[in-house]
């Protein structure tokens, strides 16, 4: 099974980095429901303080096809939505080398 990793570019509402902060400080918390959810980590982009990219890396598709179907999960997604300016840019990948995590 290849493991699947995700970057998505999330980018915060006018007046909203803050509580979009807080808000996935809660997602990556309810990150800990999915037990093929390896890595699911928020960066703050050093260019701009409203854009936020999340990296994920999931054990196989199956892992990724349950993502946010929890109800921790759900809910903890589903307030984010009024603090994004727009939808994420998602893009999907298959890790092919790494340090400092198993692929």
């Amino acid at each position: 099974m290849a493991k699947i990793s995700l970057l998505a570019k999330l980018t915060a509402a006018d007046g909203k980095v803050d509580e979009l902060n807080a808000a996935l400080a809660t997602l990556a918390s309810a990150g800990d429901e999915e037990s093929g959810l390896e890595i699911y980590s928020f960066h703050r982009s050093n260019d701009d303080e409203n854009v936020i990219y999340a990296f994920e890396l999931y054990t196989d598709q199956a892992a990724l096809d349950v993502h946010g179907k929890g109800e921790t999960m759900r809910a903890a997604m589903g307030a984010m939505g009024s603090l994004l300016a727009a939808r994420p840019e998602v893009t999907l990948m298959s890790p092919v080398a790494a340090k400092g995590m198993d692929i």
